[in-house]
């Protein structure tokens, strides 16, 4: 994305284990709350994740990583799976400082849909609601979103001004009727917001972004 060259760092040089609450209830049958380890089982769990934690708490940060955060012009969370490859960055102590405390501007890219197993059920702004939750003082300049998928939603709106942010909707969902992002429109948007508009064909046919209530 964005022609950048980088490298893949760990949050941690210890080896962790996610571990989950998940509320398997359904709308007709009570289940009592199970604790899910590892990160394929939390993601692929039916039922709602209630909490998150890592094994061993209070892990140590990659020294790599947390100095890449602090340097970095900008930082972008999502989309992912929000439990298991998103809030476990702040669950990191020093880690989730530096998100806190970098310089670097932060965009939230939601997912376009709620993933079965892991958010089954929650609204976009719920999932902006978790961050908030385990990073209290985290500030975010943009949440971006299809704007397909989450058209008019006042509450996710709300919800990231409640963060310092705006709500921006763009055109970035692939067509073929997935849950998927398009790479090259979800890239042209990253880079409309990081640099400015891009001026390739593909980018002047896009339809520009928009911010509910202006």
């Amino acid at each position: 994305l964005l022609g950048a060259v980088g490298r893949v760092l760990p949050m941690s040089p210890v080896p962790l284990e996610i571990v989950a609450d998940v509320d398997c209830s359904t709308g007709r049958e009570f289940a009592p709350v199970r604790r899910i380890r590892g990160q394929v089982a939390v993601a692929s769990t039916p039922g709602r994740v209630l909490s998150v934690q890592l094994i061993p708490e209070h892990p140590p940060a990659c020294a790599e990583a947390v100095a890449a955060v602090r340097a970095a012009d900008w930082v972008v969370l999502g989309p992912g799976s929000w439990f298991s490859s998103v809030l476990p960055h702040l669950l990191v102590p020093d880690l989730c400082d530096a998100l806190v405390e970098t310089s670097a501007r932060r965009i939230v890219a939601l997912n376009l849909a709620p993933q079965p197993g892991e958010t089954e059920g929650f609204s976009p702004a719920a999932h902006l609601d978790v961050l908030a939750k385990h990073a209290p003082d985290l500030r975010i300049d943009v949440v971006l979103a299809d704007q397909q998928a989450q058209v008019a939603d006042r509450p996710l709106a709300r919800a990231a001004e409640s963060m310092g942010g705006r709500l921006v909707l763009a055109p970035i969902a692939a067509d073929d009727g997935s849950s998927r992002h398009d790479h090259d429109r979800l890239a042209q948007e990253y880079h409309r917001l990081m640099i400015g508009p891009a001026t390739s064909p593909a980018a002047s046919d896009r339809t520009a972004s928009q911010d509910p209530g202006r």
